[in-house]
């Protein structure tokens, strides 16, 4: 049963992550964003890692998705307007070069799997903690907390209007 749920929510999480990328709306495209992280999230929880499934959904999927709901609200984003038709040809060329590529990577990825023994992995509360609160990465939270709020700064100062 486990098997059969994590592949169903890491297809929900491929499907939605498509539609993050392909929705013209962005609130559409943050919603998409929602589904995604929360089906993360059950992964994460399937895989035995009920921890970093706890913060999935915490932090990415509750304080970074409100975060970037209120910028686009407070920006008004419309949604996207149809592109113009020149140029089809050599980007659909890109397109399947890269998924080509995409699915020669996965392929090794699947084919190193197979052929490797599996690492123990040790997802405990107690070594989560340990590697978070390491004092190594208190500059790399420090700095993404500025960057949050330099973001949210900007997006404030776009949206003000002249009065």
């Amino acid at each position: 049963m486990d098997a059969i749920l994590f592949y169903v929510f890491a297809a929900l999480a491929v499907v939605s992550a498509v539609v993050v990328i392909g929705q013209r709306n962005p609130i559409y495209s943050a919603f998409a964003l929602i589904v995604t992280l929360c089906s993360l999230s059950v992964v994460f929880g399937l895989l035995g890692s009920p921890f970093i499934a706890v913060l999935q959904v915490i932090v990415y999927a509750g304080a970074i998705m409100v975060l970037f709901l209120f910028v686009l609200m407070l920006l008004n984003v419309r949604r996207e307007p149809d592109p113009p038709a020149r140029g089809g040809r050599s980007l659909r060329g890109v397109a399947v070069g890269l998924v080509a590529l995409l699915v020669l990577q996965a392929g090794g990825v699947l084919l190193r799997a197979q052929l490797l023994p599996a690492a123990t992995f040790d997802a405990s509360t107690r070594r989560m903690a340990g590697i978070l609160f390491d004092p190594r990465f208190l500059y790399a939270f420090e700095a993404t907390s500025v960057l949050i709020l330099a973001a949210l700064v900007g997006a404030v100062a776009l949206a003000k209007k002249e009065l």
